[in-house]
């Protein structure tokens, strides 16, 4: 749906880094409580979330997806993810789906990319950008750990905080195919705001072969989301909502607030996953 630019304002890099603050903090003491809270009781679950967010750390840095920063910070949001939903229905599925959807599409068309200069760099994202894409459904994840264990499911839904997470992965997907689809594929890219004609690339800007890309990504990362839950059709579709508005939010934020400067690109990822996953809340009701 949206074409943008890279981040290109150092002065707001501060951003980046309390919001890469912000996700691995709280996520790497969960995970470290946790892990060890069942040593003894169940030793299988720690090595199980351990060993899964090691394998994709290395995978994501051996495929350059990431920066070794980013691959780190992947690891351990994989590993909260698992923690919240081990098991064979586990959260990763849809982590999974958004993974191989995002290396696909950061590949596709990388030549014409580049000429517009668009493209994602070679060493991957780094581990502000993986945060940010990440970080609202790793903090999503802590919630419905703690809900299914310490403050009970009468404060937050076990079913809500799926939708949540889901919706807010869902939105990540949704984002980055239609970036990079929109990007490569043409089509007359309008801004947002008042649908005047932009050169690709710039903040905020949609397409129609974007919003398509964006639509299919999110559908895929919905159902993958939707077997690991164990979804409804209804709750299926309340994540797909929820993907949408989060990409519209997306697109806003970047033609009103990151054209002006006012924020960079991390702070509109997360902020866009988080609106998905308010939204998920919301209409879940």
């Amino acid at each position: 749906m949206t074409h943008k630019s890279h981040p290109r304002v150092p002065i707001l890099a501060w951003q980046s880094q309390c919001l890469l603050a912000l996700v691995v903090l709280p996520v790497g003491a969960a995970v470290i409580v946790e892990c060890a809270s069942f040593v003894r009781t169940l030793p299988l679950l720690p090595v199980c979330a351990l060993g899964f967010g090691a394998l994709l750390a290395v995978l994501v840095w051996k495929f350059r997806a990431a920066t070794p920063g980013g691959a780190v910070t992947g690891g351990l949001i994989t590993a909260a993810l698992y923690l919240a939903a081990p098991g064979w229905r586990t959260a990763l599925w849809p982590l999974i789906a958004l993974l191989l959807l995002t290396l696909a599409a950061t590949r596709f068309g990388r030549t014409r990319k580049e000429k517009l200069g668009v493209a994602e760099g070679r060493h991957g994202r780094s581990a502000s950008q993986v945060a940010a894409n990440l970080g609202v459904a790793a903090l999503a994840a802590i919630v419905l750990r703690l809900s299914s264990t310490f403050i009970g499911p009468h404060i937050f839904s076990l079913d809500s905080m799926r939708l949540a997470l889901a919706a807010a992965l869902a939105e990540a997907a949704a984002d980055t195919l239609s970036s990079e689809f929109g990007e490569v594929l043409g089509g007359e890219p309008r801004l947002i705001t008042n649908l005047s004609t932009v050169p690709a690339g710039t903040d905020g800007a949609v397409s129609l072969a974007g919003t398509i890309a964006g639509l299919i990504g999110a559908a895929v990362v919905t159902a993958a989301a939707a077997f690991a839950f164990r979804f409804t059709p209804q709750q299926a579709s309340v994540v797909i909502l929820a993907a949408i508005a989060g990409i519209f939010i997306d697109s806003l934020l970047g033609a009103v607030f990151e054209r002006r400067e006012w924020i960079n690109n991390d702070a509109v990822n997360f902020l866009s996953t988080l609106s998905a996953a308010l939204f998920a809340l919301f209409f879940a009701g």
